[in-house]
């Protein structure tokens, strides 16, 4: 009978409920114990050679007692490794309390920083407005999943700005959450209630805590929280105060921070940001020599650099180094921002440069010849004087002289004249830059698209300084696509011209109507309003349409949007 049936699948689906959906390797960590570790636990080889792998969970870990150490390896502090070292400072030489560098932290001016570089972490620089080290701590705490699900957010927000009166309905909540204003944001802060008002001992706090970072695996939060609850009513607080301290904690299942946590990403992040301040030029080459890694691709980081002031110089075979380098202040692209060249390729370059012709570059390094066009059309030689699509005829007769075949009819085209073939457009440079490079140093695509089509007068310059609940039309290259779970259908995004970055904002309605284009088409023509709060500036998306026809048009730039769905 149905009735059965349905029973039956409830309970196997109760069984179901905690166990794994699928098998997940932490990136780096160990597993420390008094005996041998192959008698304790099942191991097996990785992927990697020379690495192993514990077949059990962190829980059964635990319950075991053994100690389990995750190491968390972050790409920026490579990068600003390096930036200190071009720079000549040591970690210690940047000053605590720069306002230079809060400053550009408020304006939300932070590409390539740490933690406070993605779309969302922009628009709460705007609105928190940090003014401290302990206001950043708050900041990268406060946009993860579990205070946003727990409703921590928006009371934050409005008691910092003075809209909303502090409250603190027992003595021992102004010492736990006073530097918070009330609203728990940290995991050991509820831990301290949970102490202080709910009568737990530090080992009962500790599951709290285990419950906390439980992630939703097996329901535990509730247990905890129900219990809680009791107590706290006991003590005199409020069941709707007792029931919104609930709903945060339940929240912070989603992923919340601990503040010791918060506050390590906090000082990474002031660091990072005071570098890109104050060394623009060294940040910028700093982040090229340690991709992949954050928020934007090179393309994006390259051109916010030009925006700083930093003059960006070609790749040059005669003069670029593997990496990018810095020479007076100026950054040079690196060979290895080119696609496909290999580090033993590009060794060949280095070993026998420089090259005083571009026969003489050709009859020493041996590169494929597909290598050689692309490089070519993307005016990798304009060192020798060299116009793109002479290089190019140039390279086949060199190719058909090489071969001995009975073609070398082309070896009365090799000193062939430079005014024979048309130059390429700005537009069609830029496209051949993207797709060797990356990026290019001349310009944006949107100015050189500009010299070709016709779009929206309205650039993102303009746009952010027109006033609030316009509707207006731009134009830009989309650099992101998100579509967080805790968003209800809401989709983040951002579009980008010479000018700068705006973000977008789509409601279910919008994305739902416009997600075909909107996935498939990376130039686009958005119809919106402009909104603000504090220095965060958005348009809520009303109307979309591509710049070309159809994808394939764009497809030369080979630019991928990053997408989180």
């Amino acid at each position: 009978p149905i009735p059965q049936c349905e029973q039956h699948i409830d309970q196997l689906a109760d069984e179901l409920e905690t166990f794994p959906r699928h098998l997940s390797i932490h990136s780096g960590g160990f597993t420390l114990s008094a005996d041998p570790i192959t008698e304790i636990v099942p191991i097996e080889p990785a992927r990697m050679e020379g690495r192993t792998i514990i077949q059990w969970d962190k829980y059964d870990l635990d319950y075991l007692g053994l100690l389990k150490v995750d190491i968390l390896a972050l790409g920026m502090l490579s990068a600003v490794r390096k930036i200190l070292d071009y720079t000549g400072l040591e970690f210690d030489q940047i000053p605590a309390q720069d306002k230079a560098t809060y400053k550009m932290i408020q304006k939300a001016d932070t590409v390539g920083t740490f933690q406070v570089e993605s779309r969302a972490q922009m628009n709460m620089s705007g609105r928190l407005m940090p003014k401290t080290f302990y206001d950043l701590v708050v900041q990268i705490a406060i946009v993860r999943p579990g205070p946003i699900v727990g409703q921590m957010v928006h009371p934050y927000l409005r008691r910092r700005r003075g809209i909303e009166a502090v409250d603190y309905p027992h003595p021992k909540l102004r010492d736990i959450l006073g530097k918070t204003l009330g609203v728990p944001l940290f995991q050991e802060q509820l831990m301290k209630i949970a102490i202080e008002l709910g009568q737990f001992t530090p080992g009962e706090a500790d599951q709290l805590r285990r419950a906390i970072g439980a992630w939703r695996s097996d329901g535990s939060i509730q247990k905890v929280a129900t219990r809680l609850f009791e107590k706290l009513t006991k003590q005199g607080i409020s069941k709707n105060y007792a029931l919104n301290l609930l709903e945060h904690m339940k929240g912070f299942a989603h992923y919340g921070f601990p503040e010791s946590h918060a506050a390590s990403f906090a000082l990474i992040t002031y660091v990072s940001c005071y570098l890109k301040c104050h060394h623009p030029a060294a940040f910028v080459c700093g982040l090229l020599n340690s991709q992949p890694m954050g928020f934007y691709s090179s393309h994006t980081l390259i051109d916010d650099a030009k925006g700083h002031g930093v003059n960006v110089l070609p790749v040059d075979p005669n003069q670029s180094s593997w990496e990018s380098t810095l020479e007076n202040g100026e950054l040079r692209m690196g060979l290895h921002l080119v696609r496909g060249l290999h580090r033993k390729e590009a060794e060949r370059i280095l070993m026998h440069r420089p090259f005083k012709t571009i026969e003489d570059f050709l009859a020493h390094t041996q590169l494929r010849s597909d290598l050689l066009e692309r490089f070519a059309i993307a005016g990798g030689f304009k060192c020798f004087d060299e116009k793109e699509r002479s290089t190019l005829w140039k390279l086949l007769a060199y190719r058909v002289i090489k071969s001995g075949t009975q073609l070398d009819l082309f070896r009365h085209y090799l000193p062939l004249s430079k005014t024979v073939f048309q130059n390429l457009s700005a537009f069609e440079r830029v496209c051949h830059h993207y797709e060797v490079f990356g990026a290019s140093n001349e310009m944006h695509p949107m100015k050189a698209l500009r010299t070709v089509t016709k779009l929206p007068k309205t650039t993102i310059y303009e746009a952010k300084r027109t006033p609030t609940k316009t509707f207006l039309k731009t134009s830009g290259l989309l650099l992101v696509r998100q579509k967080p779970p805790t968003a209800n259908g809401v989709c983040f995004s951002a579009i980008e011209d010479e000018h700068g970055i705006l973000d977008l904002i789509l409601f279910k309605n919008e994305y739902i109507k416009f997600k075909n284009l909107f996935l498939s088409h990376c130039f686009l023509i958005i119809g919106g309003i402009i909104e603000r709060d504090g220095h965060s500036i958005s348009m809520i998306v009303k109307t979309m349409a591509p710049i070309f026809k159809t994808p394939s048009s764009q497809n030369t730039l080979h630019i991928e949007p990053t997408q989180y769905f």
